[in-house]
């Protein structure tokens, strides 16, 4: 059985992993999408967005992970909340997985509008735009989803002082501004980068207080 120190381990090293893995992976992506002409230079590097396409996919699997590695300590103080935190990082995986798949389709779309003599009007462009807004949209959707279930996550992590307190509320404020930034993209208002940084702050302190000092072994309950 694994002790609770390792687990608080594996879930800090998991949670690190994860923001690396999709920080990484949608920085070698967008730096491709950025560009005017994204269409001209998908195609040649290639190799680039299966990268980052590999990167964002593991960033899914890490956050499962992350659930399922904290089931069996947050369901001795919430069992129904500790199953919802599995399903709805689930969900989250599989709606970013359906977003990753999106720099796939434009390999394809990217090496049939060179072969087409990159032609300055045509559906290549209408597809494209559409692909990487679908992209956006997984992204908004998937944060809504983690933003949503992870506020219990952090009620339960206060109420249980797991962890202390003052590092729970800072969760809570931090997926509140999410989940604030989410809704405003997905209804085409820019909140820009503010928003995201309280939650970006909370998956960084959380799991390297884990790391260091694990969860507060006083507040463990037995068979744990």
């Amino acid at each position: 059985m694994i002790s609770n120190k390792k687990t608080a381990r594996i879930v800090g090293v998991l949670f690190l992993a994860a923001t690396a893995a999709y920080i990484l992976g949608n920085g070698l992506i967008e730096s491709i999408l950025k560009d005017p002409d994204y269409l001209i230079h998908v195609y040649p590097n290639k190799t680039k967005v299966v990268i980052g396409m590999l990167l964002e996919l593991m960033n899914s699997a890490a956050a499962v992970g992350i659930a399922i590695t904290l089931f069996p300590i947050l369901k001795k103080h919430n069992e129904t909340i500790a199953l919802g935190y599995v399903a709805f990082r689930g969900i989250e995986a599989i709606i970013l997985i359906v977003g990753a798949i999106s720099p796939l389709l434009l390999i394809s779309l990217s090496q049939e509008y060179i072969e087409a003599g990159a032609p300055d009007t045509s559906y290549f462009q209408t597809i494209g735009m559409l692909a990487i807004k679908g992209k956006f949209l997984t992204f908004q959707l998937a944060m809504i989803v983690l933003g949503l279930y992870s506020l219990l996550f952090c009620y339960l992590l206060y109420q249980s002082k797991l962890i202390p307190r003052l590092i729970s509320v800072f969760g809570i404020i931090g997926y509140v501004a999410l989940l604030t930034s989410a809704l405003l993209e997905v209804f085409g208002y820019s909140a820009g980068m503010i928003l995201f940084l309280p939650g970006a702050l909370f998956e960084i302190i959380f799991p390297i207080w884990l790391i260091v000092k694990g969860f507060n072994s006083f507040t463990l309950k037995p068979n744990q």
